[in-house]
């Protein structure tokens, strides 16, 4: 039986969220993509490694990690059942044969001891209920020395500021800190390194990161978009007439981010190295 401690998290992954994901997972990994080559090289993945991807969603960076350990094998775990779903979709499809996807909370899921030589994660460890048992968790799956690698959310740059000003005058729209829990917390990099120091990680350092994220064609197409998936709970309920409003609010936030048929958002991150203790 699947070992759960992150309920709300299983929840908001396994219901409307979660399918959005997978039905646009090409849409979601171009907007991530750049962070992905970055991360496989700051893990230092070896054509023989075994590697861990926490929070894989619908697989992209398993699939790459698992082409660099060509040799070795990469395994990723996931909350959501339609994510993981498109995952081995599109693994078998690619023939990647390599990678494997497994539902699992990876705060308390039974990993083998010592079983990986790397984990990494893009955007995939920020939601526990308990950051540290999460991360002694992953340690104890890793061999003593293997490296760990992640990429999460640094405060947001005044493009989507902009977005989220848009918003709220038209609703009482989130904090885009606040779009999820321990977003913030993990924005800020001297908690980062106190969390893995408690979880037994040595070396623990978060170097800034950035990339221009596509997230439309243009900015009508970016705001449906945003609307229909990231922003769909800052709408929720609202009447037409409403909605319509801030639609064209936010299109008209993106309109400076238009540029050679696409729409470009700074996404800002923090990406961290750390080693499992001897």
């Amino acid at each position: 039986m699947q070992q759960i401690a992150n309920h709300e998290q299983h929840r908001i992954w396994n219901g409307a969220d979660g399918r959005h994901w997978a039905e646009h997972h090409q849409r979601y990994d171009t907007m991530a993509a750049g962070f992905t080559e970055p991360l496989l090289d700051a893990a230092a993945i070896a054509h023989a490694h075994r590697v861990l991807d926490i929070g894989c969603g619908t697989g992209q960076t398993t699939r790459s990690a698992a082409r660099r350990a060509y040799r070795g094998h990469a395994v990723g775990i996931d909350l959501s059942a339609p994510m993981l779903e498109r995952a081995r979709r599109t693994a078998a499809a690619e023939g990647v044969g390599n990678a494997e996807s497994e539902p699992g909370d990876a705060q308390v899921h039974p990993f083998p001891s010592g079983g990986f030589d790397a984990a990494i994660s893009r955007a995939g460890v920020m939601f526990f209920a308990d950051p540290v048992a999460a991360f002694a968790n992953i340690g104890r799956a890793l061999r003593p020395g293997g490296r760990l690698a992640f990429v999460c959310h640094r405060d947001p740059g005044e493009e989507v500021q902009a977005v989220f000003a848009a918003l709220a005058e038209y609703l009482s729209a989130p904090d885009p800190n606040d779009s999820a829990p321990g977003t913030a917390d993990f924005a800020d990099p001297d908690h980062i390194r106190t969390v893995l120091g408690q979880a037994g990680f040595d070396e623990a350092a978060a170097v800034p990161t950035e990339i221009l994220s596509v997230i439309g064609t243009d900015a009508a197409d970016a705001a449906d978009f945003l609307l229909a998936g990231q922003l769909r709970d800052a709408v929720h309920g609202m009447d037409r007439s409403a909605l319509e409003k801030a639609r064209r609010a936010v299109t008209a936030a993106l309109r400076d981010c238009e540029s050679g048929g696409a729409v470009r958002i700074p996404a800002r991150g923090w990406l961290v190295t750390a080693r499992a203790g001897l």
